[in-house]
Order: structure tokens, then C-alpha cells, then sequence
């Protein structure tokens, strides 16, 4: 057992070749213990002391990795907050949170004025500016930088610190409720990062590369999966798919984790894509249905792709693949628990376990589990039970090796009828289509049926494509209650950093029906026979595009 800012410092010795890199910055390990100790002792002469919560408002950049690591070296706990929050969210946030500091990126400087009225959040002392611009009432970063403690302070503080502690507070996503502070221990981070490694089978010579933001646990993951790991990070920044594919290729990253199809799919669907070499990477972690999967790994033969599942309760990773699981494994399950971590399949009404190839909810404990929720003793209570397994709300099936398959959430099973409808599956299905780039189903509102399938759809560039075709695609194939009722077609998706926020979507459709006054759903047209999930005709034209087994079409 290990502290964060230990394990630094052991690679700044044994792999001082290897390091962090940034689009603005980069740094090797020995640089970064470096600077990550002098910072510690600007924000020990802030006054941050053991325990204190330090938050990070900043953009993907270098300085969101070496403040959490200057913060960890004296006991503080880190906050990283999504630097697309409005105003009302960031006051939440802040309070809920009880910051002493926040260090912030200037641009945010307006809606940070909007979140903190005069008088608001009296515990936070100061907010410092880690740009050359510093706005009325800020800190600027040279006068932090300035008054140092000496190498003695912070070389106590991080003696003292327990591997038990508390190191970061990561904030659930907010899909379905106000977001909650996870807090996480040292301990947590440096074994789910010694896991990863062990089932990645991670070399020194390996560059881990994600887009994922380090708000998020999955940019977390990678840090410590490569310092344990004696490799290099590799972080897009702020994600855009041509800077992405540019960076994979340039920095000769092997193991990628975009995780989220919103994320890959824009990657291999660019222009330059087909002209842009990606032969050093050997491994790539996604998460999708099985659809998705073999027509993400259709588009990179040569890698090994991979699935997982967790959450931020579990720094992000709680199961994952392994590289020597045959190709349709990799596409069709999560894998199976990391070696730190247990899970359990269970009737979520009784909590006894069900057999393998039967659905239930998915709980889990170990090395990686987090604390508690911060301010909130109550839901910790009523999450994590007496023997320490936590209720994750996701609902699941196991295969007799003990590897998981994610069905849904469990609020996100939608009830047709009476007929249970997982927005997962349909969501898969319409994948198949070719005109299809991105998917997300949730309930409208019925007189009828109490709610009904409705697909909100992003298609592929160039692709057309109807609601009337897409509902007569599904028709015929899959169940009748399980057919979309509603599409309604996107250019963008309301986010909360890296998941779709449903909730908005189906609160848009709701006011959509309801301002129309309609109760009842559309009425799909007749299914045509030509029309299968490998045989359609696009566009209502009389031309077809015929798919291959495992590889998609473009739709156009």
C-alpha cells in the first residue's frame, strides 16, 4: 500500500523517460514531481492544509495534473469541477463540496461571477488564476507562486498521510439527479491503477492515451493506470475528433480509452481517418452494445478492443475485458472484475443472487469502492450495505465465468405497457441501421401505454434518413411494444462531461407532446418487406445499400 504523490516519486526514479503529455504542455515524471512539489508548497503557504478541498476549474491542460498532484503531496483532497457547468451548478457545487480554494482557468472568470454572488460561499478563501490574465478579485498564479513553504512542510505533510485518506472528491454525472462528491482514498487510486495494469498487461514502453476529461474518473484512471504502469499518459485536451486522431498518430499511443461511442465513433468517421496511421496501437477500451462494438473493432482490425463497466463509485473501472478473450467475448460482455474488486448479480427487490444468464442488479466492493458521499451519510447508508457492497442501479446479466453484461440502468427500463422495454437494447438495434450514427432512447409520456419508446437519433455524416424509415426498420423485427413510438433527429447532445443527459431529452419531448396536445403515439407506417437490418432502402429511393457481416455501413 501506497500514497499518490509515493508512487510519483518512485517513477521519477525508475521511469524518467516516460511522463505526461498535454496538447499545451508536457512533462516527464521527474519534472513532474518536481513541479508538483513546489506547488505543494505555494498551496501550503495558502494555508491548504490535510483534508482541506481544493478545486480545479480548468480546461484540459497540464495544470489539471499537476495541482491535483501538488494537492495530494499535503493531504488536501482535489475537486475537479466540469468546466461546462452553468452558474447555478458551480454554486452547488462549490458549497457542497466546502472548497478553501479554487484554482481556475480565466475564461471562466463570468460564470464563476454569476455562481458567487457577495457573500456566497464563505469558506472558499480564494480563487486563483492559473492564466497570465487575472480577473478583478482573483488571485493571480505569480503571487501564489511567490511565497513558498519550505521542502521540510511538505515533505511532513505527505509523511503523515495515510494511504486510507482521502485524495479526491469526483462528482457523479448528474443524468438523473443533482450530482454527489465520491470521495476516494489513496489506497483506492494507486490499486485500481496496479489492476488496470495487471489486466491490460501495460509496458514501459506503452503511451496510455484518453480523451476523457480529468473531471471524470476515466481520466483518473488513466494517470494512475500509467504511473503504475511505468508508462506514458497521453490527454487530448479538449476533445475534437480530427486533434484526436492527429495526436494518436503522433504520439504513437498504444492503448487508447475514449470509452463512450459519442466519443470514438466521431474519430473513425473523419475525413482523415483512412489516411492516418494507427499501427502502434494495440489495444483500445470502449463501452457500447454488441453492435456497436463489432462495428467500432470492424474499423481496426489490427487492435484489440475491449469493453468495461463501473462507475464513479468505482474510480471508473470495476470489470474489464481481458486481451485473450475470444473477439465476440470482448463485444458482448464487460469482463470480468478487476483483481481488487468483487461483484455479485442480485434480485435488487431481495437482494439474494440470481443464477448466471439471469438479469439483476449489479453490486459491487473492494480496493477501489469509494468512502462515502460526501455531506450525505444517508445515501451512503442506503447504498453500501453492512457487509460493504454498494448498490450501483445497474442492471446486469453474468455468464457462468463470471464475466458481466450490461443491460441498462435501472431507471432506464422503461415499462411499455406493463412490458418491460431496456433503452439499451433498442438503442443497439437502431445502431445497425447505416444512417445511424448515434442513438439514445427514453420515455414519452402516453394515455395509453403510461410511456413509450422514443429514439433521439445523431446520423452519420451525409447519411438521410426519416422517422417513418427508422420506425419501419425496427418493425416486424423486434417486439411491437419495443418499437420507437417518437424519433426525432439531433445535431448535438446535452452533456454532463462525457454522458448523454436523458433527462433533458425526454423533458424536451414532453414538452413537445404536450404543447401539441398529443396523447397518443405515431402510428408507424406498414413495415416493407425489403427492409432488414442488412438490407434497406435508404432515403425512400430504390437503391439499396447491402452492409457485411461485422463491417458498417456508411449510409451514404
Amino acid at each position: 500500500m501506497t500514497t499518490v504523490p509515493d508512487l510519483l516519486d518512485r517513477r521519477a526514479v525508475d521511469s524518467p523517460d516516460q511522463g505526461v503529455a498535454f496538447p499545451d504542455a508536457r512533462m516527464t515524471y521527474p519534472e513532474l514531481a518536481a513541479a508538483s512539489r513546489d506547488a505543494a508548497r505555494a498551496l501550503h503557504a495558502l494555508g491548504v492544509r490535510a483534508g482541506d478541498s481544493v478545486g480545479l476549474l480548468l480546461p484540459g491542460r497540464l495544470d489539471s495534473v499537476l495541482w491535483w498532484l501538488a494537492a495530494a503531496r499535503i493531504g488536501a483532497v482535489t475537486v475537479p469541477v466540469n468546466v461546462r457547468l452553468k452558474a447555478r451548478e458551480l454554486a452547488y457545487m462549490i458549497e457542497n463540496a466546502d472548497m478553501t480554494v479554487l484554482l481556475a482557468a480565466a475564461e471562466l472568470a463570468p460564470v464563476l461571477d454569476e455562481a458567487l454572488p457577495d457573500g456566497a460561499a464563505p469558506q472558499l478563501r480564494a480563487i486563483v488564476s492559473l492564466d497570465d490574465d487575472t480577473p478583478p478579485g482573483w488571485m493571480p498564479r505569480a503571487d501564489l507562486e511567490a511565497v513558498l513553504s519550505t521542502e521540510a512542510d511538505v515533505a511532513t505533510a505527505q509523511s503523515a498521510i495515510d494511504p486510507a485518506d482521502p485524495v479526491v472528491m469526483l462528482y457523479t454525472s448528474g443524468t438523473t439527479s443533482r450530482p454527489r462528491g465520491c470521495l476516494h482514498s489513496h489506497a483506492s487510486l494507486v490499486e485500481e491503477g496496479e489492476a488496470v495494469t495487471e489486466r491490460l498487461g501495460l509496458r514501459p514502453d506503452d503511451r496510455f492515451w484518453t480523451p476523457l476529461p480529468m473531471f471524470h474518473c476515466g481520466g483518473f484512471d488513466v494517470a494512475m493506470s500509467a504511473l503504475a504502469g511505468r508508462c506514458g499518459m497521453v490527454h487530448v485536451g479538449t476533445f475534437e475528433p480530427g486533434r484526436a486522431l492527429a495526436q494518436l498518430a503522433g504520439e504513437r499511443c498504444t492503448v487508447g480509452f475514449p470509452a463512450f461511442d459519442t466519443i470514438w465513433v466521431p474519430v473513425l468517421d473523419h475525413p482523415a481517418f483512412p489516411d492516418t496511421d494507427l499501427s502502434a496501437l494495440r489495444m483500445v477500451l470502449n463501452v457500447g452494445s454488441p453492435e456497436r462494438m463489432r462495428s467500432m473493432q470492424a474499423r481496426l482490425p489490427h487492435v484489440v478492443q475491449m469493453s468495461c463497466t463501473g462507475s464513479t463509485e468505482s474510480f471508473g473501472f470495476c470489470c474489464m475485458g481481458s486481451p485473450d478473450d475470444p473477439a465476440d467475448v470482448r463485444a458482448t460482455t464487460c469482463g470480468r472484475p478487476l483483481r481488487h474488486m468483487q461483484a455479485r448479480v442480485v434480485d435488487p427487490d431481495t437482494g439474494v443472487d440470481v443464477p448466471a444468464g439471469t438479469p439483476g442488479e449489479f453490486r459491487f466492493r473492494g480496493g477501489s469502492r469509494f468512502l462515502r458521499y460526501h455531506r450525505d451519510d444517508a445515501l451512503t447508508a442506503e447504498r453500501i450495505d453492512v457487509d460493504g457492497w454498494f448498490s450501483s442501479g445497474d442492471l446486469v446479466v453474468a455468464d457462468a465465468e463470471g464475466r458481466v453484461a450490461f443491460v441498462s440502468r435501472l431507471k432506464d427500463m422503461l415499462k411499455v405497457g406493463g412490458e418491460n422495454v431496456a433503452a439499451a437494447e433498442l438503442e443497439g438495434f437502431l445502431g445497425e441501421h447505416p444512417a445511424v450514427g448515434l442513438v439514445q432512447v427514453v420515455a414519452a409520456p402516453d394515455a395509453h401505454y403510461g410511456e413509450v419508446p422514443a429514439a433521439f437519433v445523431q446520423l452519420r455524416a451525409g447519411a438521410e434518413a426519416t422517422e417513418d424509415e427508422l420506425i419501419a426498420f425496427c418493425r416486424g423485427t423486434i417486439a411491437g411494444f419495443k418499437v420507437p413510438r417518437y424519433v426525432r433527429f439531433v445535431d448535438e447532445w446535452p452533456m454532463s462531461g462525457t454522458k448523454v443527459q436523458k433527462f433533458r431529452l425526454r423533458d424536451r419531448l414532453a414538452a413537445e407532446l404536450a404543447a401539441g396536445g398529443v396523447t397518443g403515439p405515431h402510428v408507424p407506417p406498414p413495415r416493407d418487406p425489403r427492409l432488414t437490418p442488412g438490407k434497406l432502402t435508404a432515403n425512400s429511393s430504390e437503391a439499396t445499400v447491402q452492409s457485411q457481416p461485422g463491417v458498417p455501413s456508411t449510409g451514404r
